[in-house]
Formats: C-alpha cells, structure tokens, sequence
C-alpha cells in the first residue's frame, strides 16, 4: 500500500486534466486516472500512474478508484453536446453520480474539487468582474449544466469537504480550444469579434493547476466556491499584440460583426449534424462568443487561498506558441 498521498482526477486525458496530474506527480502523489480507452492515453502515456479503466457512469470502477483517495479532482466535463439532455447528462448527472459514490464508500475523503466553469454565471455587466456573490445568469446550456453540476456537489458538503472552482478561458500548452486562435494568427489572421473592445480574463493553465491544487490542500476552501482567473484583465487587442509580437509577423486584422458570428455558428452547428462528434461552436455558444467582459474577480482566492497570478500574458503566449510549433499543431 502507498505511503503517498492518492489523489484520483477524471478528464485526466484531457488539457487541465493531464497538467493537473503532471504536477500532483511532482509533488509526490500516487494519482489513479479515470480513462475510457487505455489504448488512447494521450498525455497520460509512460507516466507512473495507476488508470482505472471506465466512464463517470462505471460505477464498480469508480467505486474502487476513489475508495482510499484522499483527494478526488472531478475535472471532466462535456463541453460540446448534441441536445440538452446531453449536456445535463454528462455534467449533472454524471457529477451527482461521482460526489454520491465519494460520500458512500469514502466519507473521509480529505477534499471533493469540482471543476465548473465561469459559464455556469455568465459574463460581468457593465465593465464590473463576476464575483462569487454575482448571482448566476448562465447564457448557454452547457453553462446551465455547469451550474446545476456545482447544485449537486454543494448538496454533499454536510457529508463531505467540497470545493467548486469556476474558472475562466484557459490558455497553455495542449489546449485544443485556444489553438484556432493561435493557429489563424501563426497564417497571418487575426480576427476580432465586433467592432469595439472586449475583455477577458485568461489563465495559464500552469497558474490553473497551482490553483486548483491549492484549493485541495487548504482547508479553508471546504464548502466554499472560488474563481479561478487572471488577476489581469485583457482585452483581444492586448491579446493579438503579445501574438504578433511573438510571432514576429504583421496579421491581417479582420473584425466580424457579431451578427455574423451567429450566422457562422449556425452553419457550424449544422454541419455538425453530419459528423461524428458535435461542434463547440453553436448557436448558443455565439451568445458566449459576442459579450464584452468576461472577467472575473479572483480576490477570494487569492486572499483565502493564497493564489496568485505568475506566468504574464507575454511568456504564456511565447510558451505556448512554442509548444504548437514544437508539437508540429502549426
């Protein structure tokens, strides 16, 4: 039996996931990853980690995996999604299906992390941050999902110490979403949406993982929810500055009227019909695209906590851009 502190992460395959697990190794965990197809490790593949084969509705396998964990990190989630019966499936109710087996077979957890999203609140009104006080407003179903994801992990906190982080848009090395950006400006495009600024906080996914591993250990994030962000707020021509400087190239800047962002999301999502897996750009998700200020306000963490901001806008672009290169993405 391991001396070693357990920690168990689902989405471990994933971008957060794999970092998560990358850094719990080095500070001397024994991690079990949850993985549908060992076969299809990803990231995951030769590093000393014990993978516990199943879905977050593979009970049996779920049940063994967490009993002895001292910290369960539920850190996968859909982001794309046919239907909303979809989305509430693969977030609620699978969410509900993992904190009720962590209270059952293992009560004495130390901590239950629950990735959510800032999503799950919506976007700032005005040029005011979200905070945790903020009531939610999410815009989409998968936000809705998100939100009633963090419902069922709060009806547990009586049985079990749990803690929710909404975190903001992610950036960093292996990240599929942000890529498309990085992608079209490394061919010279740099595309805006609407004709005015836009802001947003934007984490490194380094920052990220210290956050969340943070909020594990301390114990005075028991029952309690945080943001998780950047404690800069930027707007995308901050953004495509650093790129471009990066980069070291000139791009073709292209703003796109929000109306027409609508009209290429709903040529996405129809598309999508026809293809194995269903879009992230949808209809829905144009509302998201199309706001002004999806900040959020991270004081909580960082006074409760001890979080902070380290990795600048500058040296997570260059970072980043670096590993798509290196990794031949562009």
């Amino acid at each position: 039996m391991t001396s070693k502190p357990i920690a168990f992460v689902t989405g471990g395959t994933g971008f957060i996931g794999s970092h998560l697990i990358d850094r719990l190794l080095s500070k001397g965990y024994h991690v079990r990853a949850l993985v549908r197809d060992p076969k299809k490790l990803g990231f995951l593949k030769n590093l000393p980690i014990e993978i516990v084969e199943g879905d977050l509705f593979s009970s049996a396998a779920l049940e063994k995996a967490i009993d002895g964990a001292q910290y369960v990190y539920h850190v996968a989630g859909l982001v794309a999604a046919r239907s909303k019966e979809e989305f509430f499936t693969g977030n609620r109710d699978a969410t509900r299906n993992i904190i009720e087996i962590t209270a059952r077979v293992n009560p004495n957890v130390k901590k239950f992390i629950h990735i959510s999203s800032q999503t799950a609140v919506g976007p700032g009104k005005g040029m005011a941050p979200v905070t945790e006080s903020t009531p939610p407003n999410p815009l989409t179903t998968y936000g809705k999902s998100k939100l009633a994801s963090e419902q069922e992990v709060l009806k547990f906190k009586e049985k079990v110490p749990v803690t929710i982080l909404r975190v903001s848009a992610v950036y960093g090395p292996r990240d599929t979403a942000t890529f498309d950006y990085f992608k079209s400006a490394y061919m010279g495009l740099e595309l805006l949406i609407g004709f005015h600024d836009t802001y947003v906080s934007l984490v490194h996914s380094t920052d990220l993982v210290t956050g969340i591993i943070l909020a594990g250990e301390k114990e005075i994030a028991n029952g309690q929810i945080y943001f998780l962000g950047s404690e800069q707020y930027y707007t995308w021509n901050e953004i495509g500055y650093v790129t471009k400087s990066i980069l070291n190239k000139k791009l073709l800047r292209v703003r796109v009227p929000k109306p027409l962002v609508f009209v290429i999301a709903g040529i996405s999502e129809f598309a999508s019909k026809f293809k194995e897996k269903p879009s992230v750009l949808n209809f829905e998700k144009a509302y998201d695209l199309t706001q002004d200020n999806w900040c959020c306000d991270i004081s909580k963490a960082k006074n409760e906590l001890g979080y902070k901001q380290e990795v600048t806008l500058t040296d997570g672009v260059k970072e980043t851009i670096s590993w798509y290169l290196d990794h031949k993405w562009m």
